[in-house]
């Protein structure tokens, strides 16, 4: 278990746009981190990262010291934390992931359908190689996956790191603490936000699949008042998921699915929305992106990413009819991971929902499914609570989703095109062969990480 002292957190992938949402939470005296390493593979990004940071630290009283690296032991070495948030060929490979989709007329997601098996599949070994590596030098690190698909990455992660290593998101919690100010109650919000669980504090039920989970209660005591909220049609409309999926739909699934179901309840409005826009997410994030790392050299590097965080905000999911945002959590997975990171190192026990190992949380799931659960976390790692229920009208999609993510890592280990097809193949969203087959040798053709599939 790490000390109370100041401890060390590796950052991969320490040249992304986002970590100084991540940077941001540890300004404060009650972090535990005092050393932050940024390891990136491309110097430039890391230097433009580290102009935000240092302009970040200049007003804070506390800041963690910052050092950068390519080279991946230096930043492994004595890490206590390790987060990882890589991105495997850069947005410019999820421009292609959604492309090429979009090509065969199905979803074109980073996460989800075609584009998210594809992801996975140059993503896992890489990950997995991670591992590896954390495993040899820095062993009693705990790691923290941010890097998608999380679920996938997690569980590829957790063969070599066992329970050390645990997947965040923050689509979740922000689920969650929409649905309880929509409710106007006290609740203990899963997200490290709220006080210590009390009887007067209603509790939150989620269960299921990363970027794939239902919110089935907001439970008071023995009550779950959940209905409550789903009867009243204009406490429905005042939250997000609530417009997405409309009242009437909430009451026939008695549950809010996560903001990513939208795709698998809605694909083809989604596919005829993606084809009509005039850009795909990873093409405008990619525009913005150059656009902002050119910026960050100017004599405001803050003010120009914190300009872009905005626009980034404001515009996400925009093609999945939320329009911009009006209560944008603006990435609060750096809160999660600050809270993990504190419950380990101080003790503080807390509820997250976190992606972990199953060990029978999910009956309908074996143990060594990573599932996104409702956890306590504390010094010991963290805890799935008992008994976590998937809606039975969402218990088939969850084992086909498992089912393509157990491909993916099959093919992954085995290096084998044949089963890449087939977890493409058996992705619902696109649920072809041949179309599978074409997907899998266009994502070779044009994704050079992809090329150890034969």
């Amino acid at each position: 278990m790490p000390t109370t002292d100041r401890l060390k957190l590796t950052i991969l992938g320490g040249g992304g746009f986002r970590v100084p949402l991540v940077y941001s939470a540890l300004l404060g005296e009650d972090s535990p981190i005092g050393t932050v390493v940024l390891h990136d593979v491309d110097h430039g990004r890391l230097a433009a990262i580290r102009r935000v940071l240092a302009a970040q630290a200049a007003s804070a009283r506390f800041a963690p010291l910052v050092e950068a690296t390519t080279d991946l032991t230096e930043a492994l070495t004595g890490a206590d934390f390790v987060f990882s948030a890589i991105r495997v060929e850069g947005l410019a490979g999820r421009v292609i992931d959604e492309r090429v989709a979009l090509d065969e007329g199905v979803l074109g997601q980073e996460t989800t359908g075609a584009g998210g098996v594809a992801y996975g599949l140059r993503t896992v070994p890489v990950a997995t190689a991670i591992a590896r590596r954390i495993a040899l030098v820095a062993p009693s690190a705990w790691v923290i996956n941010f890097t998608n698909p999380a679920g996938l990455v997690t569980e590829a992660m957790a063969t070599h790191l066992g329970t050390r290593v645990i997947g965040i998101c923050d689509s979740p919690s922000a689920l969650a603490r929409r649905v309880v100010r929509a409710l106007g109650v006290p609740a203990l919000v899963p997200d490290g936000s709220s006080p210590s669980p009390s009887a007067d504090l209603a509790r939150i039920e989620y269960a299921g699949l990363n970027h794939l989970g239902w919110l089935t209660g907001v439970r008071l005591g023995s009550e779950n008042l959940l209905p409550r909220l789903l009867a009243d049609d204009g406490r429905v409309a005042s939250f997000e998921e609530g417009r997405l999926f409309g009242a009437s739909r909430l009451r026939e699934l008695s549950a809010v699915p996560n903001e990513y179901l939208h795709y698998y309840y809605d694909t083809a409005d989604m596919v005829r929305a993606e084809l009509k826009a005039p850009e795909t997410r990873g093409e405008f994030l990619l525009r913005q992106q150059e656009e902002c790392y050119r910026e960050l050299a100017s004599d405001d590097p803050l003010g120009a990413w914190q300009a872009a965080l905005r626009q980034r905000d404001a515009t996400y999911m925009a093609l999945e009819g939320l329009g911009e945002r009006d209560d944008a959590e603006g990435g609060g997975y750096e809160r999660i991971a600050l809270a993990l990171m504190m419950a380990i190192a101080r003790n503080e026990p807390t509820d997250l929902i976190l992606n972990v190992r199953n060990r029978g949380t999910i009956a309908e799931l074996d143990d060594d499914s990573v599932v996104e659960v409702l956890c306590r976390a504390d010094a010991t790692g963290a805890h799935p609570y008992p008994g976590a229920v998937v809606p039975a009208h969402g218990i088939e999609l969850v084992r086909r989703i498992k089912t393509t993510e157990r491909a993916v890592l099959t093919a992954a280990a085995e290096e084998s095109r044949a089963v890449a097809v087939r977890a493409m193949a058996s992705h619902p969203l696109v649920d072809s062969v041949p179309i599978a087959r074409r997907l899998v040798d266009a994502y070779i053709a044009r994704l050079p990480t992809l090329s150890y599939l034969r």
